[in-house]
């Protein structure tokens, strides 16, 4: 059932998940979508599971689709670029001012200085917050015409990068409405606009003429969210897609050259261990998992050479990392398992995950653990894993993505309280760490900082590096200007099309 944007909200009750090929949607174009500006068909790996929020992991769907930003965006080297904002400058050590561009709502309503305020108080309320704001005090005002001024609780030297935080995207005061969650659909600036929801399984968007970088070539967007490697590889091969993201290492070589896109990202593959509770509480039997991982047998096994075995918290995409890693600091001594018993959890949207879960609980069971495998559809375990409901979990996470600044990842994943902080690690130690290297605002120094950071959180063993990811994205032939960067916050905008 297809609904109008002004039932949107209604349309997310879960449904299955399309597992085999379809049918381009219709459009303006028509069925043989040949024209020139005609309508792009794309798959992307995970449907909406929040409802669009664009707080939490959606943030990043509806970046890639074109439909979201923020004030700012990464360039190709990491650095903060301009976006909604197109100049900035630092006042003092807690205070920038922006100077926004001229641009327009999807609703038709301005850009202004307080509809941006408003936006980002917003996000400053979230609950939970969103990564990008994990221990940041935030306030934002108007300062004139065009004048934003934002002040940070205390001195936030990489601010610009944490703006371009998809999560942090800047939306139309309608967004607001309903005091339960947040819609972007129609509110948000980017190039594409949804118009409409099928459940969790597609979304129509179409070309949002009035934004401010230029009229987008292609005339609209048919997504569908296909879990199922298998099936968006299959889609694009027979001509029914025009991009499919996250191609399978399995399908990679039934995919002609010209249709592969391989790139590296800052995105690695962990093993969390649920220091809070479970048996890994016990520091001294995750020292013993950590010992009984293989990580050069996933890289060349699971992964067929698309990934180098984890070496740390960040991978070889950062590439200054590498030069100033240090020895993890403060770890246990291995205790025997002798039999202990524990829950290993992933999720199958990214289908190496589950066979990589596999390679380890036979790697663990030889260790001497008791291995039960626990494996889903990712919006079905989230909530889970954030509690603590899992002894141990797999997951793919981009290092780079909240804000772009590599001391973000550390805050928000291994500290107290760290919004996304699947190992439940507590430690004062780490804390510390992370908190200095926060405060930090030369850039290589603040580099130091995050590796002295990463050196105390490997040393708990609460996170098991086990892969750094290259991504497989497939292409049709005739499709030109896919958006394809290390931290997979973009795949198509104002010039891809086919």
């Amino acid at each position: 059932m297809v609904l109008s944007r002004t039932r949107l909200l209604a349309a997310f009750a879960l449904v299955p998940l399309l597992t085999g090929c379809f049918a381009s949607g219709g459009g303006a174009d028509g069925a043989d979508g040949a024209q020139d500006g005609s309508r792009l068909r794309v798959a992307l790996a995970f449907p909406p599971a929040e409802n669009f929020s664009p707080y939490g992991a959606d943030a990043t769907l509806l970046s890639r689709l074109g439909v979201t930003e923020g004030l700012t965006s990464l360039d190709a080297n990491g650095a903060a670029a301009p976006a909604l904002a197109e100049s900035w400058r630092r006042e003092n050590a807690r205070t920038w001012r922006f100077t926004l561009r001229d641009a327009t709502f999807q609703d038709g309503t301005d850009v202004t200085p307080s509809a941006v305020a408003a936006s980002l108080t917003h996000a400053t309320k979230a609950k939970p917050a969103p990564a990008a704001l994990s221990g940041v005090g935030l306030t934002a005002e108007a300062d004139g015409g065009r004048g934003l001024r934002i002040t940070t609780a205390r001195p936030d030297p990489v601010l610009p990068l944490r703006l371009a935080s998809p999560s942090l995207a800047i939306l139309a005061a309608k967004a607001y409405d309903r005091q339960d969650r947040v819609d972007p659909v129609g509110h948000a600036t980017g190039p594409f606009e949804i118009t409409q929801v099928t459940g969790t399984t597609a979304a129509t968007l179409d070309r949002f003429d009035d934004y401010w970088g230029g009229r987008a070539q292609a005339s609209g967007i048919d997504a569908r969210f296909i879990a199922d490697g298998t099936a968006r590889t299959n889609a694009l091969r027979t001509g029914q897609l025009d991009i499919a993201e996250a191609v399978p290492v399995a399908q990679a070589a039934t995919l002609d050259k010209e249709t592969r896109r391989e790139t590296a990202t800052t995105r690695t593959t962990s093993l969390l261990l649920n220091a809070e509770s479970g048996p890994f509480k016990d520091p001294g039997l995750r020292a013993a998992a950590r010992e009984a991982v293989d990580t050069s047998a996933l890289a060349k096994g699971v992964h067929e050479g698309h990934a180098d075995p984890g070496g740390g918290v960040y991978g070889p995409a950062v590439t200054w990392a590498e030069g100033k890693r240090k020895q993890p600091v403060g770890r246990a001594r291995a205790t025997a398992p002798e039999g202990t018993r524990l829950t290993l959890a992933t999720y199958d949207n990214r289908p190496e995950l589950p066979e990589v879960a596999q390679v380890l609980k036979q790697q663990l069971e030889k260790a001497g653990f008791e291995v039960k495998l626990d494996v889903r559809e990712y919006s079905r375990l989230e909530s889970d894993a954030l509690e603590g409901k899992f002894d141990a979990f797999v997951l793919a996470r981009n290092t780079l993505v909240d804000t772009g600044d590599p001391v973000a990842v550390l805050a928000g994943d291994y500290t107290c309280d760290g919004g996304f902080n699947i190992a439940q690690l507590c430690d004062k130690a780490v804390d510390r760490a992370v908190a200095k290297a926060e405060e930090t605002a030369d850039p290589a120094k603040r580099q130091d900082a995050a590796m002295t950071a990463e050196a105390a959180i490997l040393g708990s063993d609460a996170v098991v590096p086990l892969v750094h990811q290259r991504i497989i994205t497939g292409v049709g032939a005739s499709v030109s200007g896919v958006l394809l960067d290390p931290y997979e916050r973009t795949l198509v905008g104002t010039g891809t099309r086919r």
